[in-house]
């Protein structure tokens, strides 16, 4: 679950960590008014879960009220596109109204677990304000990583090494170690996925600040933080997305125009992998699960059929604790439920999969039966095609 960058300065203000002061805002007047509370200059942000947002527009300085009224009226509404948000976009409701801050030198700090090594893994930069995947890319030599042992936790010697390679003064390190505690702490006893600060900057009155912060939390472990899960913001997320999510579906549109409903994350991805192979384009990821009933199959096809961009489906199941013939039933059942009006190409295969096949073809519906994956993905292809 993703915080917007107020939430997360909140959460981190509370483990002793530096932030501007700031105030949130969801028109002009109230903007306005915080602007004015604050003091002139103020970076006017706009409070979207994606990066990039400056890039795009959605971070403006204004020096004045004149300047202020003018940037407010320009994000908030605003659909904001960035690399993240893909080509719809994300609409602005709300934006940070901030203190401004005058910059002496701008770093890079981020604080996720690495499943590679087991390990929580520090990544620091001299790099901070620009996209650190870039940094990455041209400099790669201008990152350091620093691999915590968990159970051991974060040790003055890590800190210590990070102060070195990020080239930090007597002034900076004092602070530094404070900082990096408090934000390894904040990570740990929140279960954070990701805590990134880019920019972490060194101001000209000598203090570390977190001018931007982004933070995403373990959904998974939001049963024992009931104040995190109260954050929770869904207006940017899809909405078929959100609906699937009501039935225990597991939901991501695509960019093609097969639908696709499958059981288990590693099927659907082969699926996925062999309708390209086949020259069509997947218009979702659709993972039923493995305890899936007629009851879910029929909410997968109605969310299916509400793309419209979605122009014929394949259904791809291994029968194992989802047994064929409930598929078989289900399938049978959503498609007269939902008045399905496209080619739909089934394929199955395990447990009472014969019993499965004749429910199919006793159904009286314009279903296509497929042998294995790839006669399946061939015949997806050539129905698309001729569409």
């Amino acid at each position: 679950m993703k915080l917007h960058e107020y939430q997360a300065k909140e959460l981190l203000a509370r483990y002793g960590l530096p932030v501007p002061e700031g105030r949130v805002a969801e028109n002009v007047e109230s903007g306005l008014q915080a602007a004015d509370r604050l003091g002139y200059p103020v970076a006017i942000k706009a409070q979207v879960h994606a990066g990039g947002r400056g890039k795009a527009g959605g971070v403006q300085l204004a020096r004045d009220r004149d300047e202020a009224r003018e940037a407010l009226a320009s994000i908030l509404g605003m659909t904001l596109r960035t690399a993240q948000t893909g080509g719809q976009g994300c609409r602005v409701r709300r934006v940070l109204v901030e203190q401004g801050v005058e910059i002496c030198h701008e770093f890079y700090i981020s604080i996720l677990p690495d499943r590679a090594s087991g390990t929580m893994m520090i990544i620091g930069s001299t790099e901070g304000g620009t996209d650190i995947e870039a940094v990455a890319a041209r400099t790669p030599e201008k990152i350091s990583r620093i691999h915590v042992d968990p159970f051991a936790g974060l040790q003055p010697f890590h800190i210590r090494r990070l102060a070195f390679e990020l080239d930090l003064n007597e002034c900076q390190e004092k602070q530094f170690f404070d900082l990096l505690r408090n934000l390894y702490r904040a990570v740990t006893e929140n279960d954070l996925l990701l805590a990134e600060i880019n920019p972490l900057v060194f101001t000209a009155a000598d203090t570390f600040l977190l001018l931007d912060a982004k933070v995403e939390v373990d959904s998974s472990a939001l049963f024992r933080h009931r104040d995190l899960a109260a954050l929770r913001d869904d207006t940017d997320r899809d909405p078929l997305e959100l609906e699937a999510g009501k039935y225990r579906l597991n939901y991501i549109r695509l960019d093609g125009n097969i639908g696709t409903m499958v059981n288990g994350a590693g099927l659907a991805m082969a699926t996925m992998d062999l309708i390209k192979r086949a020259g069509a384009a997947p218009a979702n990821f659709l993972d039923v699960g493995g305890g899936a009933n007629a009851v879910m199959i029929e909410h997968g096809f109605r969310i299916l059929l509400a793309d419209p961009r979605v122009k014929a489906i394949l259904i791809n199941i291994f029968g194992g604790i989802l047994r064929c013939d409930v598929l078989a039933r289900g399938v049978v059942a959503a498609a007269r439920a939902t008045a399905i009006d496209m080619p739909v190409v089934v394929r199955m295969e395990g447990t009472n999969v014969e019993e499965g096949r004749r429910i199919l073809a006793g159904s009286n519906l314009a279903l296509v039966t497929a042998v294995d994956l790839r006669d399946a993905a061939e015949k997806i292809a050539d129905i698309a095609g001729g569409l």
